[in-house]
């Protein structure tokens, strides 16, 4: 049974690829196409489905699209008329929109598949709807490790849902409880991100970043006069401070008001104002996670949580969540935003339509940790960097570990592809950056150096599973890089008094650890844990660098520069190494090193770094 799962049209799109209930490709569109967030239908993600299962078009069973179109039609309509005449605006540009292309999405989907694989299949009796948040959920708890559990999707808005909480049992799952728009707590961190003068379904992540630098001097505004929050963890929106049901942006006046202020202009400096925004928000987003949960917990009597929906990205609330200890164990979908909302809509047709039964594997998920992306052979490799005018090293693989991890104690900056690309937002470990996380002036030479982005973003640490506990405290496994932890305070440095006495960005220049690279201001890290089953090959690199520094810590972030999606590729990879300061790039065995790099191969790709 072969099931092709598609999210696309809003951002992210994305395809997958389920083989008799089994994960065996996924990919973003976006990794292809080299434009980031792109929503355009994933013709190059299903082609590379297809090829890496040796797969026919003609021997797909389902294809499943991630939501239906017409209950989000309803939704909107429903929105325009209830907030009439204030929405007439929106209407009238949305709708001719609607109508020609994104209702009719039945049309526009058989039609792409008929342009990619021809008329020859009657694709409109293989093609399947699944609900937005059911997507999401079946993202969380089919792939999951467990027999049982409870789950909560939270995010902007599918259909009407914005919040859901569901039961998964076996082969089962069903959704009990919801929350609809437009109250929404992944919409109120849009909008605070909006305000703060970042781009709404990108720069949430940069919101979460940036609120250890501030104070949460906002937080009782925000409860008082945007959000009620119950003592189960229900809200309820206060919508007139909001205008994305009826204008074109995210905050009107009355909101600015409460945030000393209009929104902040890209890319203008940042005030203390974003900073203690960014602080408040987190705070609130954090309470209302943590009383659904526990509402979860004793209603249910689960031990188990899944999470998904782009909310559950945010590991700083995942890691308070985690340390509140209300379940035994938290699973949290990889490419939990919309992105893996593919997967959950594939793996829904198989268990819930198709009624076939689910197996799980003792001890691990069904996301093969998120590998499920393009690889490629040496000799694909080869061929590409000499056509590239690249000079370049093979070695075995004991040699290509042990340079690499000379580098990197030396305090170089390494490129690192290896295997297959990740699914999902985050690096683990496939296509990276990497560096020694003891220098104390990394984060801002990667970030304005190699990054090209703002100075403040903090970088992930990896560290070898079996030293976890002596590097942060951190209770469980994190695979993923779905949980925020403190660095372990025999890691930490004492402050002098002027370093403690700095406020805002100016946090940046204190050393506060062993390990500064990765230890935020407030003394936090995004924590990658890494085991030699799901990545041997990056777990024994970090076993190198711990034999030659007696750090079982690295730097890890995403290969790539700001406005563009990580490497898939090799091409990807060579131009983003000469595009930047890296010095080494490792692509499998082979090794570039940027000093052997003649003049012709250094004429330079500039890329296109936008601001994102």
């Amino acid at each position: 049974m072969n099931i092709v799962g598609i999210s696309a049209y809003y951002h992210d799109a994305a395809a997958c690829l389920v083989v008799d209930g089994k994960i065996s490709a996924a990919a973003q569109e976006e990794r292809f196409t080299r434009k980031k967030h792109d929503a355009a239908f994933p013709v190059h993600a299903l082609h590379y489905c297809l090829a890496q299962a040796h797969i026919r078009p003609d021997e797909i069973d389902y294809v499943v699209f991630y939501e239906k179109p017409f209950v989000k039609f309803e939704r909107l309509l429903e929105t325009w008329l209830a907030f009439a005449p204030r929405g007439i605006h929106n209407f009238i540009t949305g709708l001719p929109v609607w109508l020609k292309d994104k209702l009719f999405q039945r049309t526009l989907i058989t039609d792409a598949l008929t342009d990619l694989w021809g008329n020859d299949i009657n694709w409109n009796d293989r093609l399947l709807f699944s609900e937005h948040h059911l997507s999401h959920a079946a993202s969380a708890f089919f792939p999951g490790p467990f027999e049982a559990a409870a789950v909560l999707t939270m995010d902007g808005v599918g259909e009407w849902a914005t919040t859901s909480l569901a039961a998964g049992n076996g082969a089962d799952l069903q959704i009990h409880k919801e929350i609809h728009f437009p109250h929404s707590l992944g919409l109120l961190y849009s909008a605070v991100t909006y305000h703060a003068g970042f781009k709404v379904n990108s720069g949430e992540y940069k919101l979460m970043g940036l609120a250890p630098y501030g104070e949460p001097r906002f937080a009782s505004v925000i409860k008082n006069h945007l959000i009620d929050i119950k003592p189960d963890g229900s809200y309820a929106l206060d919508m007139n401070y909001f205008n994305y049901c009826t204008g074109l942006t995210m905050t009107n006046d009355k909101f600015a008001a409460l945030f000393e202020g209009p929104p902040r202009q890209p890319e203008s400096m940042l005030t203390q104002r974003e900073m203690d925004m960014a602080a408040s928000v987190q705070a609130v987003t954090d309470e209302v996670v943590i009383k659904l949960a526990k509402d979860i917990a004793r209603s249910t009597g689960s031990k188990n949580l899944c999470l998904a929906g782009g909310v559950a990205l945010n590991c700083v609330t995942n890691g308070k969540l985690l340390r509140e200890q209300l379940f035994e164990n938290i699973w949290i979908q990889p490419a939990a935003g919309d992105a893996g909302g593919a997967i959950g809509a594939a793996l829904a047709a198989y268990h819930l339509v198709l009624k076939q039964p689910r197996k799980i594997a003792a001890g691990q998920d069904g996301m093969h940790g998120s590998y499920l992306g393009p690889e490629y052979t040496q000799q694909e490799v080869v061929e590409t960097l000499n056509g590239c005018g690249a000079v370049f090293t093979i070695l075995t693989d004991a040699e290509a570990l042990a340079q690499t991890a000379q580098a990197l104690a030396a305090g170089k900056l390494v490129g690192w592809m290896q295997g297959r690309m990740e699914f999902g937002p985050r690096a683990l470990g496939a296509r990276s950056i990497l560096a020694d996380p003891r220098s104390p002036s990394l984060q801002k030479t990667l970030n304005l150096r190699i990054k090209f982005r703002e100075s403040f973003r903090p970088f992930a640490p990896s560290v070898l599973l079996e030293d976890v506990a002596q590097w942060f405290e951190l209770s469980a496994a994190s695979a993923y890089m779905q949980f925020v932890a403190k660095v372990a305070t025999s890691r930490c440095t004492a402050l002098c008094h002027h370093e403690e006495s700095l406020v805002g960005l100016d946090k940046l220049s204190a050393v506060r650890s062993e390990i500064p690279a990765v230890t935020h201001v407030d003394y936090s890290a995004r924590v990658q844990t890494v085991d030699a089953h799901t990545n041997p090959r990056y777990y024994q690199l970090l076993k190198h660098f711990k034999e030659l520094t007696n750090c079982p810590v690295l730097v890890n972030t995403s290969f790539n520069v700001r406005g563009e999606p990580p490497v898939c590729s090799p091409e990807d990879a060579w131009r983003c190494f000469m595009a930047t300061e890296l010095d080494l790039l490792v692509i499998g065995n082979v090794l570039l090193y940027k000093s052997a790099q003649t003049t012709s191969s250094k004429t330079g790709y500039k890329g296109n770094y936008e601001p994102d």
